[in-house]
């Protein structure tokens, strides 16, 4: 469950998967993409944490590789920094898996860290690039990607009762990572920070409801904020019964709306939402906004028109980026 494992049934083509691995160093994962009609020459990809990832042309007759085309040519020549399996245990004593990213320059004492949970919450984070954990650990952040409770990937038991039925569980084991950090002298407590997407948003704003002293700032980028709000939408899909369905009833719908309980958050507050995100409706973060103002929080706020769930705009995310880091604590 740490890295991704291809098991393929042809054994020349596992045998092929395995020497190119060996050959490209580093523990790179191959993936093969296509192939000529006689299969004699292969289309690869490789890549690995510290490599956001390359496509090669395999020639099974000379055995030649011929590098065709890097997927983010702008860092291929930067330094980045290794992302390693660990876990940590959760307040009930559950060893919850997680992927630890450090500053490539080798500090890890009392520096700025992040909680950064996945989206989804039906997904995982996996071994492998990761371009916003790479780009604060080159700032001088830890990372933690947690796979907590909720999570897929494990089985039924660790699926739970999914993220948002099972939100006291999921946001535990997501607060546990910061703690962790700190009890190993990883984070600086002063500075330590939870950033999310989609349903990570969720999950940093949630945890600031959880553990109002833990996190000292909050990015979340495309949160839901409102479960009443995010089944009543649904209603607009043709599969909103399977979203109901998912979200449930019950006192968590108020209980775990950060939304509702934006009075007990401490920690400032940082969102980035998309006008035209489909996924997850922009009065999500515009309803999270009027909360805190409300009850007097500090949050900032940048909506980006005409974008949508993953803001795919290089200049709007290097703007993110750059706002996240400046308003950070470190």
């Amino acid at each position: 469950t740490e890295k991704r494992q291809a098991v393929y049934f042809d054994t020349e083509l596992s045998k092929l998967a395995t020497a190119l691995s060996n050959a490209l160093g580093d523990g790179k994962s191959i993936n093969f993409v296509d192939s000529s009609q006689d299969e004699s020459k292969l289309l690869i990809w490789a890549g690995a944490d510290t490599d956001p990832g390359q496509y090669f042309l395999f020639d099974k007759n000379s055995k030649e590789m011929k590098p065709l085309l890097g997927v983010r040519p702008l860092v291929e020549k930067q330094k980045l920094a290794i992302s390693e399996p660990v876990s940590y245990p959760a307040a009930d004593g559950t060893m919850i898996p997680a992927y630890l990213t450090l500053p490539p320059d080798g500090s890890n004492n009392n520096i700025p860290a992040i909680v950064m949970p996945h989206g989804g919450p039906t997904a995982r984070d996996e071994w492998g690039f990761d371009w916003m954990a790479q780009f604060f650990a080159n700032q001088g952040f830890a990372v933690i990607q947690p796979n907590f409770r909720g999570s897929s990937g494990y089985g039924d038991d660790w699926y739970h009762k999914n993220g948002f039925q099972g939100w006291e569980t999921a946001i535990g084991d997501v607060s546990d990572a910061g703690r962790w950090l700190v009890s190993q002298g990883i984070a600086k407590p002063s500075a330590l920070s939870i950033v999310g997407w989609s349903y990570g948003g969720y999950a940093a704003l949630q945890s600031a409801v959880l553990a109002p002293d833990l996190f000292k700032a909050v990015v979340a980028i495309a949160p839901v904020t409102d479960l009443a709000l995010l089944k009543s939408e649904s209603r607009r899909y043709y599969s909103g019964a399977i979203t109901r369905d998912f979200i449930g009833s019950g006192p968590h719908i108020k209980e775990g709306s950060p939304a509702q309980n934006a009075a007990t958050i401490k920690a400032p507050v940082l969102l980035f939402h998309g006008d035209y995100d489909q996924n997850v409706n922009v009065k999500q973060s515009r309803l999270m906004v009027n909360k805190l103002k409300d009850n007097g929080k500090s949050v900032q706020y940048f909506e980006y028109p005409k974008l949508a769930h993953s803001l795919h705009d290089s200049e709007v995310r290097a703007e993110m980026l750059q706002k996240s880091l400046d308003f950070l604590p470190k």
